[in-house]
């Protein structure tokens, strides 16, 4: 009850994410229709407000926001839900067409986001071991364990298995 009486407050000191179009991996003069798909998504998306707000409680961000801004901020986090799956989606679709440096740059960029998506990691990592980087698996291990996911040891415990392979 006191969460939904708390007034509307500012949003502005939101963690808004940004996507760096001019540093991903757009392939203009593709003819292969899921990149065209999942680019599309990306620069769509693009023009909309992005907020990672996983573990979240909405009663949490009724205190903190107001619960007049409950549905601005849900649209904020299903936002980011539809990017970092259209993300990974992009990179798996590259790394499938052989575009390694391309997909590890949409991975890093998914991470670099705070996704909890275990596939984003896995992936990321499995590039690092190929490129003979494998000391890269512990930086992604430690921000894995700074997420704020039920996904968070899943992805540490995928990891550690990779690093240690």
């Amino acid at each position: 009850r006191k969460a939904n009486s708390v007034r509307k407050k500012p949003l502005d000191t939101l963690n808004y994410i940004s996507i760096p179009l001019d540093h991903l991996p757009i392939q203009k003069n593709t003819t292969d229709e899921a990149l065209l798909e999942y680019q599309e998504k990306i620069i769509a998306l693009s023009k909309q407000k992005i907020v990672n707000l996983n573990g979240i409680t909405n009663t949490d961000l009724k205190l903190q926001y107001g619960a007049a801004n409950i549905t601005t901020l849900m649209s904020y986090d299903q936002n980011f839900i539809f990017l970092v799956g259209a993300l990974y989606k992009w990179a798996v679709r590259l790394h499938e067409l052989g575009l390694k440096e391309e997909a590890k740059t949409v991975l890093e960029f998914g991470i670099s986001c705070r996704t909890d998506v275990k596939g984003h990691y896995v992936l990321l990592a499995q590039i690092y071991k190929e490129d003979f980087h494998p000391e890269k698996i512990n930086d992604l291990i430690e921000v894995a364990k700074t997420l704020n996911s039920i996904m968070k040891n899943p992805i540490i415990t995928q990891l550690e298995e990779i690093r240690e392979q």
